[in-house]
């Protein structure tokens, strides 16, 4: 069987833990990682001796699949340039009020290029959307309430990150209950900017502007950081004309950990499909898993 080629774009907290999640996969390949620290002279982590560093996807020989562990608001640009070189992606993409529409702007680049992506391959939103399918599937009428936390979100994180005057940041979700949220952000300065604007910039951000949220300036954001997240999803609904149908999801998980795995499986999947861009919704679950398919099917059904 011959192995995929996975590169990794990025090397943070995704990223680290894609390159073992892909190091771990029996049938795939680790063609190399993507970072913009990386040349002749430039010192690598010691993870990652032994692999192929470059500054460019296209420094490295036949990639099948690039992983996108970088921040979200880079993917659509990065996931395109890809695309439209042949090269199929994953990406983690959270932004859920946009990722519909930006699957719509990826798919004709695809389908040109006979490349394939899946965006959104994380867990929420990823499996925590087939997860609400599924709920659905089985009550069809109801109500499903996703309460995230409490744990670090490292989209928001990374989105406090990138305004002005912000050295480190740290967002934490916590539950208040029926899918509504608390956002605490912890936020250590560079001095470059007022402490009111920055506390203005992030709550008026799209990541943020629809919770409640709170923002403390604290002097070392490093020692404040648990990796740690979950979710709780309840549904209640309707089978038929029955009534009071009750199911439950909950995890606590190590969330770059996780998000990661999920990239790589999706790593395997996108290999699979014709040309055109996809959600996990989209997509036969068992072409995420290794294996050949009949194996799985007496193993699981």
């Amino acid at each position: 069987m011959k192995k995929l080629r996975v590169a990794v774009v990025g090397y943070g907290n995704i990223g680290r833990y894609a390159v073992e999640a892909v190091t771990a996969a029996p049938d795939m390949e680790l063609a190399g990682v993507i970072r913009r620290q990386a040349g002749p002279g430039v010192a690598q982590p010691a993870a990652l001796h032994g692999i192929p560093v470059v500054q460019s996807v296209s420094d490295l020989d036949s990639v099948d699949v690039a992983l996108l562990c970088t921040p979200t608001r880079s993917i659509p640009q990065t996931a395109a340039e890809l695309l439209s070189q042949g090269i199929c992606t994953v990406d983690s993409y959270d932004i859920h009020g946009s990722l519909a529409d930006m699957r719509l702007e990826l798919d004709p680049v695809a389908k040109a290029h006979g490349s394939a992506a899946i965006i959104a391959a994380g867990w929420d939103p990823g499996t925590d959307s087939v997860v609400r399918a599924l709920l659905e599937i089985m009550a069809p009428a109801g109500i499903t309430y996703t309460n995230f936390g409490p744990g670090m979100s490292m989209g928001h994180s990374v989105a406090v990150k990138a305004l002005d005057g912000v050295k480190d940041a740290l967002s934490l979700t916590i539950p208040v209950g029926t899918g509504i949220h608390r956002r605490m952000v912890y936020v250590e300065l560079d001095g470059s900017a007022d402490e009111q604007a920055v506390v203005e910039a992030v709550k008026t951000d799209p990541y943020f502007i629809n919770d409640e949220t709170h923002v403390e300036v604290v002097p070392d954001v490093a020692a404040l950081i648990d990796m740690g997240h979950g979710v709780s999803m309840e549904r209640r609904g309707v089978s038929g004309a029955t009534h009071n149908q009750r199911f439950t999801w909950d995890m606590r998980i190590n969330n770059p950990a996780l998000t990661s795995q999920i990239m790589c499986a999706a790593g395997r999947a996108v290999a699979r499909q014709q040309p055109g861009a996809y959600t996990m919704l989209q997509i036969p679950p068992i072409d995420f898993m290794p294996g050949d398919d009949d194996d799985i099917i007496r193993r699981l059904v």
